[in-house]
């Protein structure tokens, strides 16, 4: 494979957004229908070229993908360049075959929105970040590419930037994910620091074993404590994207970006990219096991702890966004537990149900004009292409065979009742609590939509309510219809996968596994036992949300009563949101921060103290030199004589006169 076959898959949705930006836009209009084309055909490009590239990877093809130099400073030097394995021919192949089908989905989903060149101009830079972020072979490269797509998630998530609520959480976002890219940062500099002064330093991931190179280039460069702290630097970077805790509260908030953004981003792009980069350095982790353990711990707790909140949520988006926090979870839990092949199998499942899922939502809210599940029901009576597509996607989130969930899941379940000792049994039972958990409230979730009457004349009574701040229309129609073939097609194509992507890792042969064991990977066979429990509480989970929510109810009293102030911690998100905004935004940012500020630039603050000062200073100096310079001829005779004694001195003693 040429290299300029590589290069092409990050330049083509590149190119794509310059065009629609800088050429569609002034010229055809804010609505030209040119703008999917180019999108889409770029990304189309890339998604042929990334099957190429996977395919020379699984044949062993001598791929020659050179570094380019562009900055040489003493022994620093600079040099960019692509990097193509295992790894990332998996994550090129995920993000252009979703960004593909979520491209096609949005041109009948987006097609009357007043900004349609300015959506598919984000759309594929989006979809450009990534591919960069995946194809980099350098961490400055790779940090560009992280950035970028923050950037691009902030400006699909404030797409509708007049609505109030849409740039707040485009704000929120922005600001928890940067300060886990802080860390991400300082990870990055606390590598440079840490190379051996006789070494050149590099910031190349070229080896087969990619960030081994940071290990070994330098001998015992980084070692002890360093690593450790550069480790959970990396981790707090993947936490803020992959919103893990505690930097998991700007997701859900994320809902009031297009749904099909929403897809894009929990599937393929944004918070793949924390897994990603764990994955990346995973060889850095295994050498700081007090890091990995807290990825792991991590990780597991966040299943759990997501998935509790998703049980309450009637906001169908909101439901979906816990549960993928939840399933991230899954997958750090795997990689704390060097797990490769399983977390990574996981979010190739996970971006193909998970965005079948989210297209799904978006398919109802164009019927019915909301996400609030509590004026549905009864739509798979008018609905039943997009019922069963969702019922594929929730049979497969919930981990039940024979769809791909259930596979990767429980491998990882397998892993985690194979490690042993204290830390392997409690992530055991927390992976198990969640698999209930999961299958709960997505089943929850199914029978409030689709399932029972429609009830969407009670609109007025839930706008009403106290919580119906969470329902949010996108501008469609209020009438229950069938989406259009343009949204069906591309969740039929999702379907499929949810269903045979396990195929990949097919058990008698592993090639997904393959893949990946020049990085470590090694194969995870299914274990009869911890399969059978993941089965059991997934089984569990669908019996109880079919025994509460069954018929279409949109509460159930016989549990919510009892339970009322578990319910209300759940429905208030722990207070996580009240406790950053008062505490960190209200105490530290306007409180401390801001006075601290407003000091700094006050008029008797640093900076004008600063110029008064410097005036001072030569004020005083004048007044000394107007003592000297007095025109009396002792005093000049006087300054003579001491300046020429102290120039005689100064050459006895420095000059060597003896």
């Amino acid at each position: 494979m040429p290299e300029i076959a590589v290069w092409l898959i990050i330049a083509a949705p590149l190119a794509a957004a310059v065009f629609n930006g800088l050429v569609i836009r002034p010229l055809f209009g804010p609505v030209s229908r040119v703008a999917f084309d180019a999108t889409a055909g770029s990304i189309a490009i890339s998604f042929i070229l990334s099957l190429w590239a996977l395919y020379a990877v699984w044949t062993d093809q001598e791929v020659v993908l050179p570094l380019h130099e562009i900055i040489r400073v003493d022994e620093f030097s600079l040099r960019i360049g692509l990097l193509l394995d295992g790894l990332t021919a998996i994550m090129l192949v995920v993000v252009t075959s979703v960004s593909l089908l979520v491209q096609i989905y949005s041109h009948g989903y987006m097609r009357d929105d007043a900004s349609y060149v300015r959506y598919y101009t984000f759309m594929a830079l989006f979809t450009a970040a990534m591919l960069t972020l995946v194809l980099a072979n350098n961490l400055i490269l790779l940090f560009v590419g992280w950035e970028l797509v923050g950037l691009c998630s902030y400006l699909l998530i404030g797409f509708w930037f007049t609505r109030p609520s849409a740039t707040a959480a485009a704000k929120k976002a922005f600001i928890i994910t940067r300060f886990g890219d802080l860390f991400f940062l300082l990870a990055i500099l606390g590598i440079f620091l840490s190379w051996p002064d006789d070494t050149p330093v590099t910031f190349a991931l070229s080896d087969p074993n990619a960030s081994m190179d940071l290990l070994s280039a330098g001998g015992t460069a980084l070692t002890g404590t360093a690593l450790t702290l550069i480790c959970l630097g990396i981790m707090a970077g993947a936490a803020g994207k992959s919103a893990q805790f505690p930097l998991h509260t700007w997701l859900p908030d994320a809902m009031e970006g297009p749904t099909p953004v929403s897809a894009l981003i929990h599937a393929a792009t944004m918070v793949a990219a924390g897994v990603f980069l764990v994955a990346r350095f995973l060889p850095l982790f295994e050498e700081a096991e007090t890091a990995r353990t807290i990825v792991a711990l991590i990780g597991g707790f966040t299943v759990v702890f997501a998935a509790s909140m998703g049980l309450v949520m009637n906001d169908i988006k909101r439901v979906l966004a816990y549960s993928t926090v939840s399933q991230l979870g899954y997958m750090f839990l795997a990689l704390g537990l060097g797990a490769l092949g399983p977390a990574l199998f996981h979010l190739f499942n996970h971006a193909f149900f998970k965005a079948l899922l989210f297209l799904g939502s978006g398919s109802v809210n164009h019927a019915t004009g909301t996400f609030d599940m509590r004026l549905m029901g009864g739509l798979r009576r008018v609905m039943p292409w997009t019922y069963g597509v969702f019922l594929i996607g929730s049979l497969s989130l919930a981990g039940i065979p024979p769809f791909s969930g259930f596979w990767s899941k429980d491998e990882i379940l397998g892993v985690a009742w194979s490690y042993g000792g204290s830390l392997g049994t409690i992530l055991f039972l927390l992976a198990f609590v969640g698999a209930f958990m999961t299958a709960a409230y997505i089943f929850r979730a199914l029978f409030m939509t689709f399932h029972g009457q429609y009830r969407g004349g009670e609109a007025q009574e839930a706008h009403d309510s106290a919580d119906a701040h969470e329902t949010h229309d996108e501008g469609h129609g209020s009438t229950p219809h069938e989406s259009p073939w343009v949204m069906v097609i591309p969740m039929a194509i999702l379907a499929v996968l949810a269903i045979a992507s396990w195929f990949i890792n097919f058990p008698a042969t592993h090639w997904f596994t393959d893949l990946l064991k020049p990085l470590g990977a090694h194969v995870e066979e299914i274990q009869v036992v911890p399969a059978a429990i993941g089965l059991v509480a997934g089984l569990a989970g669908i019996g109880v949300a079919t025994a509460l929510y069954r018929g279409g109810k949109t509460s159930a009293p016989s549990i919510s009563r009892p339970l009322a102030p578990i319910t209300n911690l759940l429905t208030r998100k722990y207070y996580m949101d009240e406790l950053y905004e008062n505490l960190f935004v209200g105490k530290v940012l306007y409180g401390w921060m801001w006075r601290f500020l407003a000091w700094f630039d006050s008029d008797k603050g640093v900076v004008d103290r600063a110029v008064n000062t410097l005036g001072l200073f030569g004020r005083n100096v004048g007044k000394g030199i107007r003592v000297v310079e007095n025109g009396q001829l002792q005093m000049s005779i006087t300054v003579l004589s001491i300046g020429a004694v102290i120039i005689v001195a100064a050459y006895i003693v420095w000059g060597g006169v003896g």
